[in-house]
């Protein structure tokens, strides 16, 4: 799940303002455990969830892209980033919350590489820890790939992201920003991103396993169904 090395420099330029997000992260640690203080994010890329956050918790964030985090560590000097795979992290404290956002997990191809991010996240929690993420269902994905290639200006530069089907469940996200270097010059980045989804039914029963209360929300309708595109989960209390 590397990645991003290309795109980092591009990154929060073309994702805009994480505020809303971020309200809502902050939202869910408020609703399942308002005396939380602590959070770790896994895949925090650029920092920008924890920058928010910062000024009401003690951040620490985690990342395998260098390049994300070079990033991150301007926004957040002082803070702990730790440069490791969220599926092996083992930083040897807990935290009142654990938080993987911006469909993260859904760069993990394996079913067990997100049961090893579930019991990392359990194993850095408090007794009373929540730990919020976020997924792109299997809906939401085929969606994508079915749609034409979006084209987005930003900055003076150029943006074209083709989502296509690559196969057995898995989406292939090619990446390529046309970088504006001298009038009508321009220098070629290019990323492929990986994503795949999995039934929320399978999520939600190994979810049961590990923690003691499992909530699926989606903020655009008042529950879940089958045409949700974009899931949060908030599971509170580590078994």
């Amino acid at each position: 799940m590397a990645g991003y090395a290309s795109f980092a420099a591009f990154y929060d330029a073309v994702q805009g303002d994480r505020a809303g997000d971020a309200d809502y992260a902050r939202s869910l640690l408020e609703r399942y455990h308002p005396d939380a203080r602590s959070v770790l994010e896994l895949a925090c890329g650029t920092g920008s969830i924890l920058a928010l956050l910062q000024p009401d918790y003690e951040v620490a964030g985690v990342d395998l892209s260098e390049e994300m985090l070079e990033v991150a560590r301007a926004k957040l000097p002082g803070v702990e980033l730790v440069h490791a795979d969220m599926t092996e992290i083992r930083l040897g404290r807990r935290f009142d919350a654990v938080l993987c956002l911006y469909d993260s997990i859904n760069h993990l191809l394996r079913y067990a590489q997100w049961e090893a991010v579930f019991d990392r996240a359990r194993e850095h929690l408090t007794e009373d820890g929540v730990f919020v993420f976020d997924v792109n269902t299997e809906a939401r994905l085929a969606e994508l790939a079915a749609a034409p290639p979006a084209v987005e200006w930003f900055d003076g530069n150029l943006l074209v992201l083709d989502v296509s089907d690559a196969g057995r469940g898995v989406v292939d996200w090619k990446l390529r920003v046309f970088e504006q270097v001298d009038g009508s010059e321009y220098r070629l980045h290019e990323e492929t991103i990986l994503e795949t989804g999995f039934a929320a039914d399978r999520i939600h029963a190994s979810l049961e396993e590990r923690f003691k209360t499992v909530r699926v929300l989606d903020r655009s309708r008042s529950r879940p169904t089958a045409r949700s595109g974009r899931l949060w989960l908030a599971c509170r209390g580590p078994r």
